[in-house]
């Protein structure tokens, strides 16, 4: 593609390079230049123009931005309509993102007339949200170049893994003179988290806080994902939650994650049932790490210790400000 001033004349067909008034009109860029857009400019005096004159095998725009955006397109995506040389993927359902970072590399590293930008893996979204853009820089990109970012964007593997997560418990832990607003609160925002994946409670309970108690209440459980939301907090493998799992014959497979807040949150499994000591956070129906694990599952993506420990990359959602104070004095309280 050739692109800079060229005499009025010469410009028929051209696409303008810039808008432009000429004689009281507007001639938006990328205009393909007509018979009479060239008499108008003539009128008017205007000697040369400043146009993008395509060559043999080069590609318009909104033709490449389409081809390449139809390679990306995976499952639970859509293109949009293109405009000025861009194309959007966007999401036909809630559920959770996903895409090869490499692929999109590759992409945009065929040639700088292509830019590709996507969210991060693994975000969810909502049905009708833009998930990837892809634009075309110039007027007009090479067939070769075309060629080879249409081989790349074949691996991106763009798409939205749709929610359905399997039926789900909570049980919550009584230690004495706890009211039981708490219980109602943390049971209103479990609710609201769930129904963001498109789910609902299939059982709530309480029992005391004890690790014989809790113990049996979890072997009496059949939903596939138990949700424990204990009276104190978990701070070791010793500790009511993950002992009552051991108990109950199950197994830990992971006591705290590298994300804030969600840090005390206590993975474990019994049979093929997986059970989530909450954080205390998660009485809070604000995102936190707990939502990072039910997206995975509900999805159908694997969730163990290993899955966990590698969330440390984006863990830190909430960067909540520490007040200056002196060492070892309690400035600001993390909802773990």
């Amino acid at each position: 593609m050739r692109f800079g001033p060229v005499p009025t004349g010469e410009a028929l067909g051209a696409l303008l390079g810039h808008g432009r008034m000429i004689g009281g009109r507007r001639l938006p860029k990328g205009r393909s230049l007509t018979p009479d857009d060239i008499a108008l400019a003539e009128r008017e005096g205007v000697t040369e123009l400043v146009v993008a004159q395509l060559d043999p095998g080069d590609v318009g725009e909104d033709e490449a931005a389409v081809a390449i955006a139809a390679a990306l397109a995976g499952a639970g995506v859509e293109a949009s309509v293109p405009r000025h040389g861009r194309v959007d993927l966007i999401a036909l359902h809630d559920g959770l993102f996903h895409c090869d970072g490499a692929a999109i590399d590759a992409v945009n590293l065929v040639t700088e007339a292509i830019g590709l930008g996507t969210l991060h893996p693994c975000r969810p979204v909502r049905a009708g949200d833009a998930v990837a853009t892809m634009k075309i820089i110039p007027y007009a990109i090479g067939g070769q170049a075309l060629a080879a970012a249409i081989a790349a964007a074949r691996r991106a593997d763009i798409g939205v893994r749709p929610f359905a997560l399997p039926a789900t418990a909570l049980i919550q832990t009584r230690l004495p003179g706890q009211p039981d607003k708490m219980f109602a609160g943390t049971a209103v925002a479990t609710r609201q988290r769930l129904a963001r994946l498109g789910a609902a409670l299939a059982a709530e309970h309480i029992c005391n806080h004890d690790e014989a108690a809790l113990a049996r209440r979890l072997g009496e459980q059949d939903e596939a994902i138990v949700l424990v939301a204990g009276a104190s907090a978990t701070v070791d493998r010793r500790d009511v939650i993950p002992a009552a799992i051991v108990a109950a014959g199950g197994e830990v497979e992971r006591l705290g994650m590298p994300v804030e807040p969600g840090n005390l949150l206590c993975l474990g499994r019994i049979g093929g049932r997986i059970v989530i000591g909450l954080p205390g956070c998660a009485r809070s129906p604000r995102r936190n790490g707990i939502d990072l694990v039910l997206e995975r599952i509900a999805v159908g993506l694997p969730v163990d210790g290993g899955v966990i420990a590698r969330m440390g990359v984006g863990g830190l959602i909430a960067d909540q400000i520490r007040r200056d104070g002196p060492y070892g004095q309690e400035a600001w309280e993390p909802e773990d």
